[in-house]
């Protein structure tokens, strides 16, 4: 019986997923989100680790507004959550989605007409619709984190509109998990001046912390109250790039942003954020709340994660393997698979450059992986714009596992695959996320793909090997048979550009 291959036959990326069956099963995976706020589907396509939206659509609903004075759930949030899940069920039969997953949170669940609920969703649409409780609610919202942070470690907090769930994650997994009753909609009701609810806020996230027991740890938040804070807080310190997943603020930076929503006029801000009014209404509330929250927990850092509920519904229908392997490499695979003009050309390029960046962090290792799968994914953009096109996909491109600082290095360096300078370029101001270290070894990675890629269309390493001799800096390359007759002119050129980078001499030797 023959031995099945490891993962470490296959180099550096690993084996291939694509054709696993239990991979392939997730290739349209359709969910929708029943919030007291929002009713949302997102059909996620493709068996990568980092998620793509095959389809996304949000109706913000309010079917908890007011639950806490009737007890039960908005008419009007009712009637258009109804019409919502009618769409989506057809939607999703147009799609060819067998079973489209639906859950509800707080609001269906604690509202008494929630059963009734339940029963109309059913009748009208053939939809089941399961109702989780405070503690899964944590558990999914979490999972979802991991989907796109593997490394995560902390707690995640997730507000909806009438709850507020926290949860503990780390080495992969999801622990300790509570449910409060602090969602804005709720708020509203049970106090009402700041300094009662303050008071409120205080006691619940008292009770949160003697279950907890965090202090000093990073806070993941997740849901569209604080997106919208987040998103405000960049508007205050004209921060570039505006991807919420992933972005990092501190403690005082977030507090000073908090202060500075509560003496500005919601209207001003709903306009230059292009927020909508359901969603500001929920503001103020929110704030309250993340003022305590950082008072109580004491957090050395708060991030954004993009990912919640929804995600955490596609991590649940992984298969293992696949929750293992690293988001941005397996979303670049996906990527190189569909849109490169040779799908596996990546790999072969990696390691013919590989010896360049002996000896670099396994962080900075990754993103020259990502950045070998990627380098020919835009090569249908026009030639006038391929550079950017480069970088804005990078820049903007939904990838987990990728801070900012990570998104601009990857992008600048595929930006510098297609174009040898950056000056003048319209993302300048990205580009102070770099140091300038940093700016210069995207330049000299961008310089090695822009090579490497060219010299030879089949497989680099049948042309020749390089040498690198960072002490000396002197670049060798070692020309086979093959790749005498292939460094012509352009590769010449490209070549002693990538040592102009590296502020290098160049040398040449014939392999026998």
């Amino acid at each position: 019986m023959a031995a099945t291959p490891s993962d470490d036959d296959h180099g550096p990326f690993g084996r291939p997923l694509f054709d696993d069956p239990s991979a392939r099963a997730l290739s349209r995976v359709g969910v929708v989100d029943v919030g007291s706020n929002s009713v949302r589907m997102v059909v996620f396509d493709g068996a990568a680790r980092s998620p793509a939206y095959f389809y996304n659509e949000k109706i913000m609903c309010g079917l908890g507004k007011g639950l806490a004075e009737t007890g039960r759930l908005n008419p009007d949030g009712r009637r258009r959550a109804l019409a919502a899940l009618k769409r989506f069920s057809l939607l999703a039969k147009g799609m060819g989605i067998e079973t489209l997953t639906v859950v509800a949170t707080a609001a269906t669940r604690e509202a008494e007409d929630g059963p009734e609920f339940q029963l109309q969703v059913l009748r009208e649409t053939g939809l089941k619709l399961w109702v989780i409780d405070g503690g899964e609610e944590a558990r999914l919202s979490a999972q979802g984190v991991l989907l796109g942070w593997p490394e995560a470690r902390g707690i995640v907090c997730d507000m909806g509109g009438n709850s507020m769930e926290l949860a503990r994650i780390g080495d992969g997994k999801v622990g300790r998990r509570v449910s409060t009753p602090l969602g804005p909609f709720r708020l509203q009701q049970v106090a009402d001046t700041p300094k009662k609810r303050a008071t409120h806020i205080d006691r619940i996230l008292k009770e949160c912390q003697a279950e907890l027991k965090s202090e000093g740890e990073r806070i993941y938040l997740v849901g569209g109250s604080w997106r919208v804070i987040a998103r405000l807080d960049m508007e205050r310190r004209n921060y570039p790039l505006t991807v919420l997943h992933e972005y990092r603020m501190t403690p005082k930076g977030l507090i000073d942003t908090l202060d500075w929503i509560a003496t500005s006029d919601l209207a001003v801000l709903r306009a230059r954020t292009g927020t909508s009014p359901e969603r500001m209404e929920l503001v103020p509330q929110a704030c309250e709340v993340l003022r305590e929250l950082i008072a109580m927990f004491k957090p050395s850092e708060i991030d954004v994660s993009a990912y919640g509920i929804r995600e955490g519904l596609l991590y649940e229908q992984m298969p293992d393997r696949l929750r293992q392997r690293d988001p941005l490499i397996e979303a670049a695979r996906m990527a190189e698979q569909l849109s490169s003009r040779m799908p596996g050309f990546g790999k072969k390029l990696f390691e013919f450059l590989e010896p360049l960046f002996k000896g670099v962090s396994d962080e900075r290792l990754r993103l020259i992986k990502a950045a070998c799968l990627l380098h020919d994914t835009t090569w249908r953009a026009h030639p006038d714009y391929r550079a950017e096109a480069c970088f804005d996909n990078a820049t903007r491109a939904n990838l987990g596992g990728l801070d900012h600082p990570g998104r601009v290095f990857l992008g600048l360096a595929l930006l510098h695959r297609y174009k040898n300078s950056r000056a003048g370029s319209r993302m300048e101001r990205l580009f102070t996320l770099l140091t300038e270290d940093e700016l210069q070894e995207a330049e000299v990675l961008g310089k090695a793909l822009r090579f490497g890629a060219m010299f030879s269309v089949g497989d680099p390493a049948r042309a020749g090997r390089l040498v690198w001799q960072p002490k000396k800096r002197v670049l060798e390359l070692h020309l086979t048979e093959d790749g005498r007759g292939l460094f012509g002119e352009v590769a010449q050129a490209r070549f002693t550009a990538l040592a102009l980078a590296l502020k290098a001499t160049t040398r040449l030797e014939e392999l026998v």
